[in-house]
């Protein structure tokens, strides 16, 4: 049976990359070494990162002032390196959700945090607007996919002081205009490539303001200065981040790969709104192309976990929904193929007409 992966991360990756990462283990290049057992100093593996970053800066048009790094310790490390680097007196954040809520948690360690809006008041099911940005803040922080709940910011928006963005999971999934942002950084296993490395693209100037030590591997500056390559980074993860990257751009580039996005989406979301059973989570105007979170109307609540066994039964793989929201959640990232989001729509028609 054919299996439909829809986890939420680490999840789907091009197949193209997984087979082309699985030659590089047995043999890099004809190299008669793995990737696995090359070293990080080598010039084969030097010629992967600096393709990966020039690719990466050649699809989403990254201005010549910005730096693309390849880190360590997830998104989760970021919440603490970008106030370590940036915050002064005051840094604001958008509350809009789990993640938002923990990139604030590690933020307040350094200095006064304004929270200046939040949609915890809906448990998260829409993206705050009309909101004012403190002229006095050192960053601004945002979200701009909410994994859990479901609801994306799609727009790059103006901010008076320093932007700094958490894409983890919506990176590469549509253009974004890179220069509205000081930093931007996500965890690859959604979009990218498999865990354990992280990438953040940040313009060198933002950097310095501290007057705070900043310990040598919390230093932007350092992995700016040795290009990713201080200490030995995760090749395995990089190089698979590479393979998508090339594929991303055999598709014709991020503005096409938003397309197919947008198809999926629409598919789901208008399979959700026309439902007799199933209902959708978030405020229409605020819903995720990436993370598709839906529930059971109230009077087919019992059926809850008849629909997810049924599901699983015909081949769909993690789209139990996260325990916050309960449900369902359908993660339709780059690499899902819009056959796999027919699949699902099937089964749940399916299903539909067999118990209303």
């Amino acid at each position: 049976m054919k299996k439909h992966n829809f986890n939420a991360g680490p999840s789907i990756l091009p197949r193209i990359a997984i087979e082309n990462s699985a030659k590089a283990i047995l043999d890099l290049n004809g190299s008669g070494l793995s990737l696995l057992e090359i070293s990080h100093r080598s010039k084969d593996f030097q010629a992967i990162i600096d393709e990966a970053v020039a690719l990466f800066k050649e699809l989403l048009k990254i201005p010549e002032n910005y730096h693309v790094l390849f880190l360590g310790g997830g998104a989760s490390l970021q919440f603490c390196m970008v106030p370590y680097n940036l915050l002064k007196t005051k840094a604001a954040y958008l509350e809009t959700g789990v993640w938002a809520q923990k990139a604030i948690k590690e933020a307040k360690f350094f200095g006064q945090v304004e929270v200046v809006a939040s949609s915890s008041d809906k448990n998260f099911t829409y993206v705050p607007k009309n909101y004012s940005i403190p002229a006095d803040a050192d960053y601004f922080h945002i979200t701009t996919n909410n994994t859990i709940f479901g609801s994306e910011l799609r727009t790059d928006i103006d901010s008076p002081v320093p932007l700094v963005a958490d894409m983890s999971s919506d990176i590469l999934s549509r253009p974004v205009d890179v220069s509205k942002y000081s930093i931007i950084y996500g965890g690859a296993q959604k979009n990218i490539g498999p865990a354990g490395v992280t990438v953040v693209i940040i313009r060198e100037d933002i950097l310095g303001k501290v007057d705070r030590p900043i310990p040598t591997m919390l230093n932007y500056k350092t992995h700016i200065k040795e290009g990713s390559l201080f200490n030995t980074p995760p090749c395995f993860a990089i190089y698979t981040c590479l393979e998508t990257l090339r594929w991303i751009k055999s598709l014709g580039g991020v503005a096409k790969v938003e397309e197919m996005n947008r198809k999926k989406a629409q598919l789901l979301y208008n399979t959700i709104d026309n439902s007799k059973i199933f209902v959708g989570t978030v405020e229409k105007e605020s819903r995720s192309m990436m993370n598709i979170c839906f529930v059971m109307k109230e009077q087919y609540k019992d059926k809850e976990d008849a629909f997810m066994e049924f599901a699983k039964g015909k081949g769909m793989i993690g789209i139990k929904g996260h325990r916050s929201v309960g449900g369902f959640r359908a993660s339709c990232y780059n690499a899902l193929p819009i056959e796999s989001v027919q699949a699902l729509i099937d089964c749940m028609n399916e299903f539909e007409k067999a118990n209303v």
